[in-house]
């Protein structure tokens, strides 16, 4: 779905107008709808909207939306007293020309301008959305604000907002949207929306408007879940690619201390600015910028000097070299011989690789070998970096997933998020991050540095991408498992938008 003010005019949009009292979060709504943080003005002040601005939302070459951020309505009270002396005054109208008769008296030029924006917006839109602050308490100002409303003769659809507050009173303006017909409402909160909270939204709007409009409102919103399920599935691929990043990489280093120790602050630089570019890149994503997010340090103490050259996932890989002839036994005996030996094969290995064809995987890992002889170490990741890692990421995943475009406070990443000694969760999921065993396309990536972008020889290959498709469809599942266990978490609500 994208965003576009070019109006195509074979095809009619809908005309929306976002309406309400001040300072209820009416362009708060919009940047969530249009997932654009820039639109408009957001403050936690009255007024802050002072004209009508509009945008269009639109899927594949058809405009389907306009939608406008209206002013809020300030002065409600006086004016349905001034409309209820115009409807004497006139007995007979119907309750839209009172409307139309007041936006051609002065006093919609002077004392009551801001309100008629809002009406004059209104009697050129198909429908409205109402939004509430349900945080308010249902007043008399409110009340009147939409008689008046209703006067214009249009379709409106409440939208309560800020529904996750703990201050939220929705009762009680479920009670007083239906002492007034409208019964039917949505509950949207603009800070942290629902996952399918927009999808919803659009569903309820069709109900109001004529069945071409109708369905116009089912293919946005369809095209809202298909973008939703899109965005999270591309987020678990660049989790996926930082961790086999990672997870593979290895840099080879003199053994002597100093130089080790340089290495290793190396290593924990690379790492740290693979992790920053996977962040920038997941904020894009979801069409977010830095200024949404406040990372903290993460403490790469794990960094460990690799002595196990030949750890399982190596010995698969020199035994498929070798051959079905050559049992698992004679591989441990023969790289047991090399480690020990410094290159000098006994003779038993000598008879071994000559059965079984050795020498293609000692060719393979000829250098690493070497570099031992030679008193190299080569250093890699700790497992337990690639768990906080995995935490971090997936914590920050799911924010950007309930957050929305008119949210204020940037993203914090709890170090309870994070910890390894936290609480685990009851229900079994895939992946346990926090204790249980790293997923087994992690442990082969060990085997393969080539597969880290990281490393100096890495070249794109095929088993590579497998892998990260593998283990982006087990952040998936992990993603899934763990939201149909759970419930909706409170968020922090800052002070409303306009």
């Amino acid at each position: 779905m994208s965003y576009t003010i070019t109006m195509n005019p074979e095809f009619a949009p809908l005309r929306l107008a976002v309406v309400g009292h001040t300072n209820t979060g009416k362009t708060s709504l919009l940047r969530t709808l249009t997932r654009d943080t820039h639109f408009g003005e957001v403050r936690n002040s009255p007024g802050t909207t002072r004209h009508v601005e509009g945008v269009r939302l639109r899927l594949s070459s058809n405009e389907l939306i306009e939608l406008f951020d209206t002013p809020g309505m300030e002065d409600s009270m006086a004016l349905f007293d001034y409309l209820q002396r115009l409807a004497l005054e006139h007995d007979g109208m119907d309750p839209p020309q009172y409307i139309e008769r007041f936006l051609q008296a002065p006093e919609a030029q002077e004392r009551f301008e801001q309100e008629a924006r809002v009406l004059r917006q209104l009697l050129h839109s198909d429908v409205a959305l109402y939004v509430v602050d349900v945080r308010d308490p249902v007043l008399a100002k409110h009340k009147d604000e939409l008689k008046i409303l209703v006067m214009a003769g249009k379709p409106i659809l409440p939208v309560l907002n800020f529904t996750r507050s703990p201050d939220q009173r929705i009762d009680e303006w479920r009670a007083a949207l239906a002492a007034l017909g409208l019964h039917a409402l949505a509950e949207f909160d603009t800070v942290a929306p629902a996952l399918n909270g927009e999808a919803q939204l659009y569903e309820k709007l069709a109900l109001l408007v004529p069945a071409r409009h109708s369905q116009q409102l089912h293919s946005l919103s369809a095209d809202v879940e298909q973008q939703r399920q899109q965005r999270l599935k591309d987020a678990w691929r660049l989790l996926a690619e930082l961790l086999i990043d990672v997870t593979a990489l290895r840099l080879v280093s003199p053994s002597q201390r100093e130089l080790l120790e340089q290495n290793v602050r190396a290593l924990h630089e690379t790492i740290r600015l693979r992790e920053e570019a996977c962040v920038k890149s997941l904020l894009r994503r979801f069409n977010f910028t830095t200024r949404d997010y406040l990372p903290s340090d993460i403490a790469l103490e794990g960094c460990r000097w690799e002595t196990d050259l030949f750890h399982p996932e190596v010995m698969k890989e020199l035994g498929i070299q070798v051959g079905k002839g050559v049992a698992a036994g004679a591989m441990a005996g023969a790289t047991f011989d090399l480690l020990t030996a410094g290159l000098s094969l006994g003779t038993g290995t000598l008879i071994g690789a000559a059965a079984g064809g050795l020498w293609q995987g000692v060719d393979k890992w000829g250098q690493r070998l070497i570099n031992k002889w030679r008193g190299e170490s080569e250093l890699t990741v700790d497992d337990s970096v690639i768990r906080v890692l995995a935490l971090r990421e997936t914590a920050l995943i799911n924010a950007l997933a309930q957050r929305g475009h008119a949210a204020q406070t940037p993203i914090a990443i709890s170090r309870a998020q994070t910890s390894l000694h936290a609480t685990e969760q009851k229900n079994a999921t895939p992946i346990n991050w926090r204790s249980g065993e790293l997923p087994e396309v992690l442990t082969q990536a060990r085997a393969f540095p080539e597969w880290s972008a990281l490393h100096h020889k890495h070249v794109a290959s095929a088993r590579r991408e497998l892998a990260v498709d593998e283990l982006a469809a087990l952040l998936e599942q992990q993603a899934s498992s763990e939201s149909a266990h759970s419930v909706s978490m409170p968020s922090t609500h800052e002070g409303s938008g306009v």
